[in-house]
């Protein structure tokens, strides 16, 4: 691409919704760089899908493209509507973790477990941030929350763990501290077919952050780096205990549901006949 990158030229002029120091704005920047970068001028070849939360302001209404801006957790449903009634367009779901693996979780593992071709983008800042700061499901263990205040006695879910055992295509976390990595992540999801799933880790000083002692996001930032781990074959469960484990996960060869529908069809043409 010529110029220079500027996130203005692709979103509306309107007041951004996000608190001082909010991953949100990290994700949002780095997805629009990696369209760019694959040489999008415009968004009109996509179509965002976003439920009710933080993260599913990122696309609706900022960016200038096509939207829904669903019920809570439901994107992902009506995403599965739109790629398959609209299969050349490029149907991305922006979601925090209680949107998309709380409320949302049956059709998240479902869509993984087809194979539906979308990319879902999950902004996990470890809390219910929009409604006050309650425990979430990806919430770590002990941590303090307006509902937990002695700390959560659950374990958190494995959202990228849960996405590549129910069959995604393509896997990947990182954290907002790593912002060069979750665009190059996105921007080769972005190239794929199948059911891409992206985690990004994200600070959320406002609900979350202050609660546990953190000053400000960058403290967060902060220990997001120091506490990220890339798996690797030799690491074991010791050595990723405690730590945000990043990188990829796993990318491997699909039919898609469109594809395996088109199959079925085919086949059931060819019987008639």
């Amino acid at each position: 691409m010529s110029g220079p990158f500027s996130i203005r030229e692709y979103l509306r002029p309107l007041p951004l919704p996000f608190c001082s120091g909010c991953g949100g704005l990290t994700v949002m920047s780095e997805f629009l760089r990696a369209a760019y970068e694959l040489g999008h001028k415009k968004l009109d070849k996509f179509v965002f899908c976003s439920g009710i939360g933080c993260s599913s302001w990122i696309p609706s209404p900022h960016f200038i493209a096509d939207s829904v801006h669903t019920l809570h957790g439901r994107s992902i449903p009506v995403a599965t509507g739109l790629k398959l009634m609209r299969p050349n367009l490029n149907v991305v779901v922006f979601g925090g973790d209680g949107d998309i693996v709380g409320i949302g979780l049956s059709h998240f593992i479902h869509a993984a477990r087809r194979n539906l071709d979308i990319l879902v983008i999950m902004v996990n800042n470890m809390v219910y941030g929009m409604t006050g700061g309650q425990v979430a499901p990806t919430t770590p263990y002990k941590t303090k929350t307006t509902t937990t205040p002695y700390g959560s006695f659950e374990y958190p879910l494995d959202a990228a763990k849960l996405a590549v055992t129910a069959g995604a295509y393509y896997v990947s976390r990182w954290t907002t501290a790593h912002s060069k990595e979750l665009k190059n992540s996105i921007k080769k999801a972005l190239q794929m077919q199948g059911f891409r799933f992206i985690e990004a880790i994200s600070q959320c000083p406002t609900a979350y952050g202050r609660r546990i002692g953190f000053k400000d996001s960058g403290e967060m930032l902060k220990w997001f780096k120091e506490n990220a781990i890339e798996k690797t074959e030799k690491a074991n469960e010791k050595d990723l205990a405690g730590k945000i484990v990043v990188g990829e996960f796993i990318q491997r060869k699909r039919l898609t549901l469109g594809e395996t529908m088109q199959r079925v069809i085919e086949e059931a043409q060819k019987n008639e006949n």
